[in-house]
C-alpha cells in the first residue's frame, strides 16, 4: 500500500463551502487495477465482486479478495456507461451505448436478459440507470431526452444453466472466447446482431459529408460487435486468472412496453439518476422507506434541471424541478432528505427536498466537470474531471482532497471490503473503500472511513420509537432533550447554517415519533426553514379546539472556554440541566412535545396541538412572517397561541408573563465619503465623522435623561436611581398605570427585593440604548476614521405605536444633523422592529392556564412583564386573530444568552405536567364560545 503521489498541500478556500482547519488524514492507496485501453466508465459492486464497465462494450469483473481479474462479461456492442447492482436478486444490471439493458447473474456471471428500450436504437445512449429493489423495477435515462422503466417484479427469476460439472482448463475458455468474438455471425451472449445504425446519433459532422454508421460514435474503436485479434490478443494478456469455462446461455429478451415511457422528461439528455431513500447503496445509512409510496426518483440532465419524480403511482410523476443555473447536471447523490448535484461549472448544488430550497454551493473546482458523487453515510465524495477527489462532510467542512488519477474521473462507488488480514477488531461491515475509475485505465481504491456521526444522527434515535402504546418517561424527554442540544443551531452565524437545517430536519423526526405530522416550511434561501407539525386530537362530533405552540430551535453562540462544560452536550449538574438552549428555547419545545405525546398515547388529547418552531428567532425571525403567510391555509384556523421562552423572576415561585415590550432597532451612520486620515497631518482640517456622531447621538437624551424624541416629550419618565413616579397626565401615547398594576408590583417588588419602580421601569415604560460604535479603523489610534456607525434602539410600550416612533427617530436624526451643518453624510437605517404585546388577563385561555399552574405546583402564580421583545407573537395574534399567552418555565437564574445556561430538571419536568393540565383543561371547555 502506499500514499498517492500527489496530494494537494492546499485546499482552495471559499465562502460556500468551508475548509476544515484539521484536514483528515489523506485516504491511502490500498489498490489499483489496470485496464489496457479502456476508459473505466461505470463501476459497481456486490460482497464478492468488482465490476468495471470499459469504453469498449465489456464488463470486467474484479475478485474483491485477491483483485485479479475473474472474467470479462461480453454482449454489449457499445460503451458501458451505467452499472447497477441489485442486492435481493444478486443481479448485475448493466447500460450500455449499444441502447440496451443487460442483466447479469452475480452468482454465475452468466447473462439472464437483454431489455430493449421503447423504440430500442432511437433512445441513444443509455447513460444512467436506478434499480428499485421494493418493485423489482429498474429506470434508467436516454440521449432522446425519455425516462424509461421496467418491472421485473412478475418475472420468475431466472435460473442459471445446469453445470457441467466440471470446469475446462482455463485457457480453452480464453480461447472459447475469441473463436465466439471472431464468429462471422458476431452472436454475444444472446446478441445475434449488433444493433441498427441510427441516424441522429451515429451521424458525422456535417462538413465530413459521411452517411451514419456505427462508427461515428466510438472512432478510436473497431465496429461495434466485433473485435480485431489483437485486441483479443490484449484482452486475454490481461487475464491475470482467466476466465473459467462456463455453459452459455441464451439471454431472455425483454422490451420495455410505450406506456414505461416519459418523452422529454428533460429538456436534454438524461446522464444521472438516484432514488430517495438510498437504501440499495453501499455506504448509505438512509432507513428504509416506510412505504413504497414513499420513493422518490431524482433525475439529472444536461438542461440544468434536477427534477424529483414521486413513484407511488407506479408511473414517474413529476413534484418538482430544481434548477442548477447553468451546465448539465453530470451527477446526482442522495443522503436523507438532501440532494447533491455534481454540475459542469465545478459546483456541487446542494438541495433540501422538503423545502424545496437550495441550501449550499459547494465550489469543487471552477469549470472543471464534476463527473461522478459517492455518499459514505454522511460524507460526500466529488470526482471531478481533473483527476481530483474531494471530501465533504455533513456541514459541508472540505476534510480531505487529493490526486487520485493523471486523468479524468468517470465513475466512482463506495463499496465494504472482507480482508481477513485486517485488524479484527474491526468488523468487515465497517472497512469501507472509495472506488474511482478514469480515463487512464486505471481503478484505484482508497481506503476510507465513516464519518463519527453527530449525536443526533445516531442509529440510536429510535429510542424515542413508541411501541404500541405510549409510554413516555421524563427520562426520555431528558434523552431527546440530549440530542437536540447537541446540535449548535447557531441561526447568527453562516458557520452554523448547516447545522439550523439540520436542528429543523431532527425535530420534524422526533416530532414525527412522538406522534405528529410534521413537515419543513420554507422561509428564504438565506434563512432556515420552520418546523411545522401538528398532534392531532380524538376525533368527535363537536370541533375541537386548535391551539399554536411558537417556539424556536436556533440559540445564540457559545464560546466553551467561559463554560464550565461543553456547551452543546448536555450534562446534568445538582438537580440542572446545563447546555445552549436548554431554557432558551430547546428544554421548553421538548416540554411541550412531550407532553401532547403522552396525551396521545392515553388518549386524552382532545384539540389539536399545532407547532410552529422557527429557526431565525435569535436572528431577527429573517422570513418568518411571509412564510406564515404564504402557508395560512396549511397551518388552518387557530384560537389561542402558547408560548413558553422566558423565565420566572425568581427561583421559587411560578409565574405567566402577560406583557413583553416592543422594539425598534437602527443603525445610525456618519461618513465623510473619503478615505481613513491620520490625525498628525489632517487633525484640526478635516470634519471627523467620529465627532459629529458623539455630538448626534448626545441629542438623543437631555441632562434629566429624558428622551427628546417628539413622540417621547410628552411622557416624563421615572428618573433612574429613584423610587418616584412622575406626572403622566400630558402624555397619550403611554398606556397609563392602573392601581390594580400598582398592587401587582408591591407584590412582586416583596417577592424579589426589587423596588416597585424598577420592576415598572423595566416592564412598562419606553427607553432608549446606545449599543456601541464602531470606526472603519478601530486599530490605530493615530487614524480619523472616514466612517463611523452606531447601533440604537428603542424599547416600545402600550400603547406607542411602533412605525410612528420608527419614523420620528429617523426624522430627528435627520434633523439634528442638518442643525449641525457638517459636510459628512449621515445614513439611518431601521434594521428590524417588534411590536409590544399585552395579554388579556380576563379570557377563558388565561384563566386556563393559570388554574393549571396552581394546580400542579399549590400556589398562586405571579403574573408578570418582561422589558424584552418576541417579534412573532404580536404578529402570530394579528394574523390568527386570538390571544397568545406566555409560559415561562425556567427560573431567573437560567443564564439565558450567557455562559453555562441550565433549566432546574425539576422545572421542566413540571412544566410538561403544566402543559398537560392545560391541554385538558381547554379541550374540556371545548363548547365554550372563544373570544
Amino acid at each position: 500500500m502506499n500514499m498517492p503521489d500527489d496530494v494537494s498541500s492546499a485546499i482552495s478556500n471559499s465562502a460556500l463551502g468551508r475548509v476544515s482547519k484539521c484536514p483528515e488524514k489523506q485516504p491511502i492507496l490500498y489498490h489499483s487495477l489496470h485496464q489496457k485501453k479502456s476508459s473505466v466508465l461505470a463501476l459497481s459492486a456486490d460482497a464478492n465482486y468488482i465490476y468495471s464497465g470499459s469504453q469498449g462494450d465489456d464488463i470486467s469483473v474484479w475478485d474483491k479478495r485477491t483483485f485479479t481479474l475473474k472474467t470479462t462479461l461480453q454482449g454489449h456492442t457499445a460503451s458501458v456507461l451505467a452499472l447497477e447492482y441489485a442486492p435481493e436478486r444478486q443481479w448485475l444490471l448493466s447500460a450500455s451505448g449499444d441502447s440496451t439493458i443487460r442483466v447479469w447473474s452475480g452468482k454465475t456471471l452468466e447473462p439472464l436478459f437483454v431489455l430493449n428500450p421503447y423504440m430500442e436504437t432511437d433512445s441513444g445512449d443509455l447513460f444512467c440507470l436506478n434499480w428499485n429493489s421494493p418493485t423489482s423495477t429498474v429506470y434508467f435515462g436516454c440521449q432522446n431526452t425519455s425516462i424509461q422503466w421496467f418491472s421485473f417484479e412478475s418475472l420468475p427469476e431466472a435460473s442459471p444453466p445446469a453445470s457441467d460439472g466440471g470446469c475446462a482448463e482455463s485457457r480453452n475458455a480464453c480461447a472459447l472466447s475469441l473463436e465466439r468474438v471472431l464468429s462471422d455471425t458476431g452472436s454475444r451472449s444472446g446478441t445475434a446482431t449488433p444493433r441498427r445504425v441510427h441516424k441522429f446519433f451515429d451521424s458525422y459532422p456535417q462538413y465530413e459529408r459521411k452517411p451514419a454508421d456505427l462508427n461515428a460514435r466510438n472512432p478510436t474503436f473497431p465496429s461495434p460487435g466485433f473485435m480485431t485479434p489483437d485486441s483479443v490478443s490484449s484482452r486475454l494478456d490481461d487475464c491475470v486468472i482467466p476466465p473459467p469455462l462456463q455453459v452459455q446461455r441464451t439471454a431472455q429478451t425483454l422490451s420495455v412496453p410505450p406506456e414505461n415511457m416519459i418523452w422529454s422528461a428533460h429538456y436534454g439528455y438524461v446522464y444521472c439518476m438516484a432514488l430517495v431513500p438510498s437504501t440499495n447503496r453501499e455506504g448509505s445509512n438512509d432507513p428504509a422507506p416506510g412505504t413504497v409510496q414513499d420513493t422518490k426518483l431524482v433525475t439529472g440532465s444536461g438542461d440544468a434541471t434536477v427534477k424529483i419524480w414521486s413513484l407511488s403511482s407506479g408511473t414517474p410523476v413529476l413534484q418538482h424541478t430544481f434548477e442548477c443555473e447553468q451546465g448539465a447536471v453530470l451527477s446526482v447523490v442522495v443522503r436523507g432528505d438532501t440532494i447533491y448535484a455534481g454540475c459542469q461549472d465545478g459546483y456541487v448544488k446542494v438541495w433540501d427536498l422538503e423545502t424545496k430550497t437550495l441550501v449550499r454551493r459547494l465550489i469543487v473546482s471552477e469549470n472543471v466537470d464534476i463527473l461522478s458523487l459517492s455518499i459514505l453515510h454522511t460524507d460526500l465524495y466529488t470526482c471531478s474531471a481533473n483527476g481530483e477527489v474531494q471530501c465533504w462532510s455533513a456541514l459541508f467542512n472540505m476534510t480531505a482532497s487529493w490526486q487520485a488519477h493523471p486523468g479524468i474521473i468517470l465513475s466512482s462507488i463506495i463499496t465494504r471490503l472482507d480482508d481477513d488480514t485486517q485488524d479484527p477488531s474491526i468488523a468487515s461491515s465497517d472497512r469501507f473503500v472509495l472506488v474511482t475509475g478514469a480515463n487512464d485505465d486505471q481503478i484505484n481504491i482508497w481506503e476510507v472511513s465513516p464519518p463519527k456521526l453527530a449525536p443526533h444522527l445516531e442509529p440510536d434515535l429510535q429510542k424515542l420509537g413508541l411501541d404500541g402504546e405510549i409510554n413516555l418517561s421524563r427520562d426520555t424527554m431528558v434523552y431527546a432533550l440530549s440530542k437536540f442540544v447537541s446540535i449548535p443551531s447557531v441561526s447568527s452565524s453562516a458557520n452554523h447554517k448547516e447545522d439550523c437545517r439540520q436542528a429543523a430536519v431532527w425535530l420534524r423526526k422526533c416530532l414525527i415519533q412522538l406522534g405528529a405530522q410534521s413537515s419543513l416550511l420554507p422561509t428564504d434561501e438565506n434563512t432556515s426553514p420552520i418546523v411545522f407539525a401538528t398532534f392531532e386530537g380524538k376525533q368527535t362530533e363537536r370541533k375541537k379546539q386548535r391551539i399554536l405552540f411558537y417556539g424556536h430551535y436556533d440559540v445564540v453562540s457559545a464560546h466553551t472556554h467561559n463554560w464550565t462544560s461543553d456547551p452543546f452536550t448536555l450534562t446534568a449538574r445538582n438537580g440542572y440541566l446545563y447546555g445552549r438552549g436548554v431554557t432558551d428555547n430547546k428544554g421548553p419545545v421538548m416540554a411541550v412535545a412531550c407532553a401532547a405525546a403522552e396525551l396521545l398515547g392515553k388518549r386524552a388529547l382532545d384539540l389539536d396541538l399545532v407547532f410552529l418552531i422557527e429557526g431565525e428567532e435569535e436572528a431577527g425571525s429573517g422570513g418568518f412572517e411571509e412564510s406564515v403567510r404564504r402557508h395560512k391555509e396549511l397551518i388552518g384556523p387557530i384560537d389561542a397561541i402558547l408560548v413558553s421562552n422566558s423565565t420566572w423572576i425568581a427561583e421559587d415561585t411560578p409565574c405567566i408573563t402577560y406583557g413583553l415590550r416592543g422594539v425598534v432597532h437602527c443603525t445610525v451612520q456618519v461618513s465623510s465619503q473619503g478615505p481613513d486620515l491620520h490625525s498628525g497631518v489632517d487633525g484640526g482640517a478635516a470634519a471627523e465623522p467620529m465627532v459629529d456622531i458623539v455630538k448626534l447621538l448626545g441629542t438623543l437624551v437631555d441632562n434629566d435623561r429624558r428622551v427628546n424624541l417628539p413622540s417621547f416629550r410628552q411622557c416624563s419618565l421615572r428618573m433612574p436611581n429613584t423610587s418616584a413616579y412622575t406626572d403622566r397626565t400630558t402624555d397619550d401615547s403611554v398606556r397609563p398605570l392602573t392601581e390594580e398594576e400598582r398592587q401587582l408590583y408591591k407584590v412582586l417588588s416583596g417577592v424579589i427585593q426589587t423596588p416597585a419602580s424598577t420592576l415598572s421601569s423595566k416592564w412598562r415604560e419606553p427607553s432608549l440604548t446606545i449599543h456601541d460604535i464602531k470606526a472603519s479603523n478601530a486599530t490605530d489610534a493615530t487614524v480619523i476614521p472616514s466612517a463611523v456607525t452606531a447601533r440604537v434602539s428603542i424599547r416600545i410600550v402600550p400603547d406607542q405605536d411602533l412605525e410612528t416612533i420608527a419614523r420620528s427617530l429617523k426624522d430627528y436624526l435627520r434633523e439634528e444633523f442638518k442643525k449641525m451643518k457638517s459636510p459628512n453624510a449621515l445614513e439611518v437605517t431601521i434594521t428590524r422592529n417588534a411590536d409590544w404585546w399585552l395579554g388579556n388577563l380576563d379570557d377563558f385561555w388565561f384563566k386556563a392556564l393559570e388554574d393549571a399552574v396552581r394546580d400542579e405546583w399549590g400556589i398562586e402564580p405571579l403574573r408578570i412583564r418582561e422589558g424584552g421583545s418576541i417579534p412573532s407573537i404580536p404578529y402570530l395574534e394579528k394574523e390568527f386573530s386570538c390571544h397568545a399567552l406566555h409560559l415561562p418555565l425556567g427560573q431567573s437564574t437560567d443564564q439565558a444568552h450567557l455562559p453555562n445556561e441550565r433549566i432546574s430538571l425539576s422545572n421542566l419536568r413540571r412544566g410538561k405536567s403544566v402543559v398537560e393540565r392545560f391541554l385538558v383543561k381547554v379541550s374540556a371547555k371545548g363548547n365554550v364560545e372563544n373570544p
